[in-house]
């Protein structure tokens, strides 16, 4: 029987700058292969080859899928052997710290045609500057957002029927956990399940849930305590040994926006923009904490003035994205017309032999 395949978004472009959460892959991976490359897209197909071989043989695999081409491939952990195959350089650099151990380089620096490549040169210097400019200016719009998105969380905590969302919280922990509790420590884990990319936003919540019978699909406005209920939850689940997983995704990865505890087959999941979910399969329910926000006229006026501003430097990051996608894959498929194909595929039949 053939394994399956779970995605995930491997890093994530937010107000407070590019993140991963590679380390933590890396610190429970029996073994992790850096791959060591200049800007490429032939490490993507590699991967996929490489998860292939192992979902073939039965194993179950984490796809780690890249922000600025959603379709591709930047790493991959191969869960049994806890295996952990992660490009290295690009779009974040990770260096070994036990090398002759759990650690193995690969290096592709020396797969390409020296001639070829100076003839490319050029291109691939005004691309690599191009790329740069774009994304500083993406995460400098992402910032700024970040700061107006703060300005509009404000305006809904001075609302919130803050004894309500409390009651909320502690009868979700009376019907999900009642008085069990399982007799083992707990699993974390920590996962990003989206980004803004050169298109929008893109999440894989479907991928991630797909095998959870139960979706809790939370509305709520900015500021009406979503994340705050996802981690109360998740932390009543680690106490009483019960296995969490940790979405994290959006603008600002300090906030929670999926929580799964698999042996519940629950999941519960912020529903709202950027990854706006509806109902659509048996088993999924909302939650709505809009309910709990007192109205006040006063206060949609000044949401209506902040959401504008928002959506703005909103629109400015994802248009200096798409920039920074096109000036990025530009230089990646010169530095591509440069590899000497023998060379590459003798490299890559080495992560067929770990």
């Amino acid at each position: 029987m053939y394994g399956t395949v779970t995605e995930y978004m491997g890093t994530a472009y937010t107000g407070r700058g590019v993140i991963h959460k590679y380390d933590e892959l890396i610190a429970s991976a029996s073994k992790t292969i850096y791959l060591k490359c200049p800007p490429t897209n032939a490490i993507s197909d590699l991967l996929n080859e490489t998860g292939a071989h192992f979902i073939k043989r039965g194993f179950d695999i984490d796809r780690f899928m890249s922000p600025i081409h959603p379709d591709r491939t930047d790493a991959v952990f191969v869960k049994g052997p806890d295996i952990f195959f992660v490009q290295a350089s690009h779009p974040v650099a990770l260096e070994p710290a036990d090398i002759g151990g759990k650690h193995r380089v690969v290096s592709f620096y020396d797969i390409y045609d020296e001639i070829t490549l100076r003839e490319q040169n050029g291109v691939i210097v005004a691309k690599l500057e191009e790329a740069e400019k774009s994304l500083a200016k993406a995460l400098k719009s992402l910032a700024e957002a970040l700061t107006i998105h703060d300005e509009w969380e404000v305006v809904n905590i001075n609302r919130m029927k803050w004894n309500l969302h409390e009651k909320q919280i502690a009868s979700l922990k009376n019907e999900l956990f009642g008085m069990t509790s399982l007799n083992k420590n707990s699993t974390i884990s920590h996962r990003l399940i989206g980004s803004l990319t050169s298109s929008g936003a893109r999440d894989f919540i479907a991928s991630i849930t797909k095998r959870i019978e139960r979706r809790i699909l939370i509305k709520g406005l900015p500021g009406t305590g979503k994340s705050t209920l996802m981690k109360a939850l998740g932390k009543e689940a680690e106490e009483r040994g019960f296995d969490v997983l940790y979405g994290w995704c959006g603008l600002d990865p300090q906030g929670v926006d999926l929580i799964q505890i698999p042996e519940l087959s629950v999941c519960l999941i912020d529903a709202t923009k950027p990854h706006v979910y509806d109902p659509e399969r048996p088993g999924d329910e909302i939650l709505d904490l809009v309910k709990m926000c007192a109205e006040s006229e006063e206060a949609e006026l000044k949401i209506s003035e902040v959401s504008n501003r928002y959506a703005e430097k909103m629109l400015d990051a994802t248009g200096y994205m798409q920039a920074f996608s096109q000036a990025n894959n530009s230089m990646k498929i010169a530095m591509d017309s440069a590899i000497h194909r023998k060379t590459f595929d003798k490299k890559s039949g080495l992560l067929l032999d770990i």
